[in-house]
């Protein structure tokens, strides 16, 4: 490929899903990306994105092309950083705090950080709690969720999780909503994280269908990959399982995870370091 600009545009779009959000997250204007992205296609001599009223929707090609881009970025990342660490080695420990059940998106990362950092070790704080990032706690908080605004963080974009509706491989799901049968999904209790599934959830089924609740993601999901129901789940989680998807995912279901740091631990330069990478390992999962 002769432009690399074009390409990271392209994978940018995909990412985020919409060509504002692309704009924004690379400081271009609306009409620059969509510029790049049909001169990538006039090149591939095929489309990327399925143009519509509402915006883009990326082909399997997009998807294909965003897998190739952040694979590139990745490997330019942690060559810069092995070339700074020739001239500033880094040492110490990186303490990093997340839900037990995010460490699967971390762990690449802190396998590529720690092969550039050999000096750097890494500890792990699994916490249903948020350690205080303002007392030292934590250098860095992987979340989820709706976006943290505490005004002392510094919030990154990581990964999006793709959500979907899954249930085990024999599970019958009829096309009236009503006619689901008694304690056959399992959803949320009212103090559980709001989001737009959820809110889907309550919405299209009856809440007799409903027979197991809690107020924890990561126990909502086990409880869908032990059996107990139907219910939302990662898409990757649920293959892994292999389950069966029972509708179509809307494209406000999918969750966002957050890199977040207190604004003086954000300058140093182990974390500056992880986050850089990080955002090379930034895609859907």
């Amino acid at each position: 490929m002769k432009n690399w600009n074009d390409i990271r545009t392209a994978a940018f779009v995909a990412r985020l899903g919409t060509v504002s959000a692309a704009a924004e997250a690379l400081g271009l204007h609306r009409a620059t990306v969509v510029r790049h992205i049909d001169a990538l296609e006039k090149q591939l001599g095929a489309k990327l994105f399925l143009r519509h009223p509402n915006g883009f929707t990326a082909t399997p090609l997009a998807e294909e092309l965003l897998n190739m881009a952040d694979a590139t970025e990745a490997h330019f990342n942690e060559l810069a950083l092995r070339a700074n660490a020739q001239g500033k080695r880094l040492e110490g420990t990186l303490k990093i705090t997340l839900v037990d059940d995010l460490a699967p998106l971390i762990l690449p990362v802190i396998k590529s950080f720690q092969a550039a950092n050999p000096g750097m070790k890494i500890e792990v704080v699994g916490s249903d709690q948020k350690l205080r990032l303002e007392y030292g706690e934590a250098d860095i908080a992987l979340r989820i969720g709706p976006k943290p605004q505490h005004p002392d963080n510094v919030v990154i974009p990581f990964v999006k999780i793709r959500m979907g509706l899954f249930a085990q491989q024999e599970t019958d799901w009829p096309e009236d909503l009503n006619q689901l049968p008694d304690n056959c999904l399992v959803g949320p209790t009212i103090h559980a994280p709001e989001s737009p599934y959820f809110e889907w959830l309550a919405a299209s089924v009856p809440s007799r269908a409903v027979g197991f609740r809690s107020n924890r993601l990561p126990v909502l999901w086990a409880a869908v990959r032990s059996g107990l129901g139907a219910g939302f789940l990662p898409s990757l989680r649920a293959e892994e399982a292999s389950l069966k998807q029972l509708v179509e995912p809307k494209e406000d279901w999918h969750e966002a995870t957050w890199l977040v740091t207190h604004v003086d631990m954000h300058r140093t330069a182990k974390v500056q370091a992880f986050i850089q990478l990080a955002k090379s390992h930034s895609s859907g999962v």
